[in-house]
């Protein structure tokens, strides 16, 4: 499948820890995988290079677990875009809404006048 069309179909993946993952298969995301800080770095990959998946959701418990070189990899894709959800009790910084904007869209959201 072309990463075009993995972005046509919408479909979704999630990775991280149980709260995270519970949470998108009560809302109907089949493609939910708990995952800890030493498995993650393998489990984000083989979703992110099967081509299925439009979207990939990242818990901040399993962010913690992927290296620097694959951060790198999955910030600089747009198909599948991974986003990296924080938790309740995180205290990573996450990626900023703005940032996330210039990288996905290219533009820079400018905050008051």
């Amino acid at each position: 499948m072309s990463s075009r069309t993995a972005a046509q179909t919408g479909k979704i993946a999630v990775v991280g820890e149980n709260e995270l993952v519970l949470g998108y298969r009560l809302i109907g995301v089949e493609d939910a995988v708990m995952a800890t800080k030493e498995d993650a770095q393998k489990k984000v990959l083989e979703l992110f290079n099967s081509g299925k998946y439009g979207l990939i959701i990242v818990g901040s418990e399993a962010r913690k677990g992927i290296s620097p070189s694959t951060m790198e990899k999955l910030e600089a894709s747009i198909v599948p875009l991974v986003v990296f959800m924080p938790s309740t009790q995180s205290t990573v910084q996450e990626e900023s809404l703005s940032r996330l904007a210039k990288r996905v869209l290219g533009v820079d959201l400018k905050v008051g006048n």
